[in-house]
Formats: C-alpha cells, sequence, structure tokens
C-alpha cells in the first residue's frame, strides 16, 4: 500500500514538474483511485477465498478425526475402494466371458441336434437293410452297412454269386430312390479273416479284400439290365478299399467269428460336420 502511494505521489509531482493542467492532474487522480479500489477489491476477495479455504481445510480434519476416532480409516477405505473397483471390473469380464461360452455352447448344442436328427434319418430309411438281414452299425465313427462274404462270394473268389447281386440290387435300390442317401460318398471296404492266403491270382488276403470291394463296386456303379442287375450309383460317390485280416470285426478265435469277418462293408462316409462320436448319438 506505501507503495503505490509512493507512485503516487511521484507520479504527481512528476505531471506537476511537467506543467499539466488541474484537470489533467484530477485525470491522474481519478485513475490512480480506480487503481487503489481495484487493488482494495482484489485484497479483500483474495483474504475471503483463504478464509473459506481454511475453514474447508479446517472441516476435514474435523471430520477426518471423527472418522478416526469411530474405526474409520480413510486410506484404507480408498484403497479397499479402489479394490472393489477392479473386482468389478473382472466380474465384468468373467461374466462377458460367461455369456460367450453359453453362446458357443449353444450353438454346438443345436449343431449336435441338427446330427442327431440327421443320424436317425438315416438309420430309419437303412432299416429296410435290416430287415433283409443285413446289419447297420457303428464302427471307427462311421455308420456302416454290413454285407457277409460268404453271401456274396464263394469262398476264396471274387465273383459274386447270384444271392450276392440280389443283397447287392436291395442296398443300392435303397441307395438309388432315397435323396439324401444317394447325396453321400461311400467306400467300399473288402474284409477277410485271419488265414493266410498265399500264391494265386490275388498273393495274399488284402488282394482278395482289394478285389472282392472292386467287384462290388463295379456292380453297383453298373447299369441296371433287363435282370434288373446293376445298381446304376453315381460312380463318382464310391470307391474301393481292401483291408485283408487287418480290421476284424470279431475275434478270429472261432469259425464264427472268421466268418463274420469274412465281409464287405459300405461305409458312408460323413460331412465335416459328422467329425464326432456317433455312438453317443445312439
Amino acid at each position: 500500500m506505501r507503495n503505490i502511494r509512493f507512485i503516487w505521489f511521484v507520479s504527481l509531482f512528476s505531471v506537476l514538474g511537467c506543467g499539466y493542467s488541474e484537470d489533467e492532474w484530477q485525470a491522474q487522480l481519478e485513475k490512480y483511485n480506480q487503481l487503489n479500489r481495484t487493488h482494495q477489491e482484489e485484497q479483500t476477495a483474495h483474504q475471503k477465498t483463504r478464509e473459506e479455504l481454511a475453514a474447508v481445510q479446517k472441516r476435514v480434519a474435523d471430520l477426518t478425526s471423527q472418522l478416526k476416532r469411530m474405526g474409520v480409516n480413510l486410506d484404507e477405505l480408498n484403497r479397499e475402494l479402489e479394490a472393489t473397483g477392479t473386482e468389478k471390473e473382472q466380474l465384468a469380464a468373467n461374466l462377458e466371458n460367461l455369456k460367450r461360452a453359453l453362446a458357443e455352447y449353444q450353438a454346438r448344442a443345436a449343431q449336435l441336434e441338427r446330427i442327431r436328427q440327421r443320424f436317425e434319418l438315416l438309420r430309419d430309411r437303412l432299416q429296410k437293410l435290416t430287415n433283409l438281414g443285413l446289419k447297420v452299425e457303428i464302427r471307427r465313427n462311421r455308420m456302416v452297412i454290413r454285407l457277409p462274404g460268404d453271401v456274396l462270394f464263394a469262398s476264396g473268389k471274387d465273383d459274386l454269386k447270384p444271392e450276392g447281386q440280389q443283397v447287392l440290387s436291395a442296398v443300392a435300390e435303397v441307395i438309388r430312390t432315397d435323396k439324401s442317401l444317394s447325396a453321400r460318398y461311400y467306400q467300399v471296404a473288402g474284409h477277410t479273416d485271419n488265414k493266410p492266403l498265399k500264391g494265386g491270382r490275388f498273393g495274399d488276403n488284402w488282394g482278395l479284400s482289394v478285389m472282392r470291394a472292386r467287384q462290388v463296386v463295379i456292380f453297383l456303379v453298373r447299369a441296371q439290365d433287363a435282370k434288373g442287375g446293376g445298381g446304376a450309383l453315381d460312380e463318382n460317390k464310391l470307391h474301393a478299399a481292401g483291408y485283408g485280416e487287418t480290421d476284424p470285426a470279431v475275434s478270429n478265435d472261432s469259425e464264427d467269428g472268421r466268418q463274420q469277418n469274412r465281409r464287405v462293408e459300405l461305409v458312408i462316409m460323413p460331412d465335416v460336420e459328422e467329425m464326432l462320436d456317433l455312438k453317443t448319438l445312439i
């Protein structure tokens, strides 16, 4: 304040020394008074702000002291609140993961139900074959129509017997006249028992099983003749394979077991979606 007055007196003497008029001197005086009033107002406002801040700080200190007396630790409480916030975020993330897992499970369950229905439909449509004495089963996660080898072929031969041709004609008719079955792909797999086969035109059991599978494929894709021979199936959807004695259906320890292992299987190839354990659907 004293500095401002000093500056004012210096300015006043300077004005008077320079020969200013009284009006000019009054203008300078008014300017000084305005500056002085502004300064006073700012000082008052600052003082009020300092008093309010001090009052707030005192109130906070009083409240903190009261909470401590009540056993409340604000620092610990803040840490707990921060931890609670983190836990909430983790719970929200876990909930989102659970929702996503549930959606995936529901989609998988719906897929399994579609496959189950398709499997049951195929089994129902192949019921005609079981009525003919053929066996429809699940082997190595594939649906298989088992054709008895002794019905199809004479011992050690690959020429189809007349009764074997009748069986294959019945199988082909079931597949050919059903849209869903005719659209599938099939493997014709030949199998033998474990009695060694050496020499001859087949060489071994593998050779015999392959040639028998080949003869079945040829019959199934051949056009029907006047006598009803030939299956008239799509040759692009069948292929032959020979397993010899390497994949027995039952034990070879008895004549009955060896007879069951001398067989040709018509394997229904699964779609990509059906690559699961079909036995769980039975």
